[in-house]
């Protein structure tokens, strides 16, 4: 919408003031990622344009770093990780955090505000605090369930990793969740449990398909913190399961690399579509509660 005709002068500056502002913020925010990006299809191995870079000459660039990613047995390693890792902690910090926004929806739950501090607090938490208590809480675990248990010691660090991912991951589904349920008639639940229907079958037949967006859209944030995540995993973790992040941190302390660029630009396009795949939830969401018209 633009201005309308009566707008004063005042009101006029700050219209085009404002769209500046929001320009200039989001060139300083996408101006790291964009350099990056030509970055990873440098035919040499620096981290900076080449002279032939700069004229645009096709010899200056090359798809041999992104080959490279997909030919070496360490890279392909910290891949498989990262897609073992993060799909389990998504679902099991879905399944947690649904359950928790559902229980905190309640208007008969007491003492809501802290409880919701409590569970949303390994977001607000600086993580190196979360990593640390992380590394004392699970070492405890990991040597019971090794010595007690007598599971394998490898498997033992996935579990440590898998569950620490799903506790950063938690806060990210009960804050969509809960957005969601916000606008959820709590009249069809009555209606379901009045003609015969127990809890289970209203949840999975009545409720979750309406909240369904923001399970996904909460899910998808989850799985962006479990697979781009470094600092837990190099507390809580071992050589076992380094993960992507961690093989880039890796490769930039001991062997820098431009494959790291091309990781990266890698992750930056994940990162897009998963992004696009949030917002086109959240607006059908608000679609079916009726917040906006289709």
């Amino acid at each position: 919408m633009g201005l309308p005709p009566y707008a004063t002068m005042p009101q006029r500056i700050w219209y085009y003031a404002f769209r500046v502002i929001c320009a200039l913020i989001f060139i300083f925010l996408i101006t790291p990622i964009i350099v990056v990006m030509p970055l990873s299809f440098n035919a040499e191995n620096f981290f900076t344009f080449t002279p032939e870079m700069l004229r645009l000459d096709p010899d200056g660039y090359s798809l041999k770093h992104y080959e490279d990613f997909f030919t070496n047995n360490e890279w392909q390693r910290s891949l498989k990780n990262s897609l073992i890792i993060a799909p389990i902690a998504t679902i099991i910090s879905v399944s947690l955090g649904t359950l928790a926004a559902i229980g905190l929806s309640q208007s008969h739950v007491p003492f809501k505000g802290t409880i919701m501090a409590i569970l949303i607090s390994p977001m607000i938490v600086p993580l190196i605090i979360s990593a640390t208590g992380m590394f004392f809480f699970y070492s405890a675990l990991g040597n019971w369930l090794e010595s007690s248990l007598g599971l394998d010691k490898n498997f033992v660090g996935y579990v440590k990793v898998i569950l620490a991912h799903a506790v950063l991951g938690i806060p990210f589904v009960i804050i969509t969740v809960t957005a969601t349920l916000v606008g959820f008639d709590r009249s069809l639940t009555r209606a379901a449990a009045n003609m015969g229907a127990n809890p289970v079958t209203t949840f999975f037949r009545v409720q979750m398909p309406l909240i369904l967006p923001g399970v996904i859209s909460g899910g998808l944030f989850a799985f962006i913190t479990s697979f781009d995540e470094v600092v837990v995993v190099l507390f809580v973790g071992s050589a076992g399961q380094k993960t992507l992040p961690w093989q880039m941190f890796t490769g930039l302390r001991e062997q820098i690399s431009p494959t790291i660029l091309a990781v990266a630009t890698l992750l930056v396009g994940i990162s897009i579509l998963l992004l696009t795949v949030v917002e086109l939830l959240r607006r059908r969401s608000e679609r079916l509660r009726g917040i906006v018209e289709s």
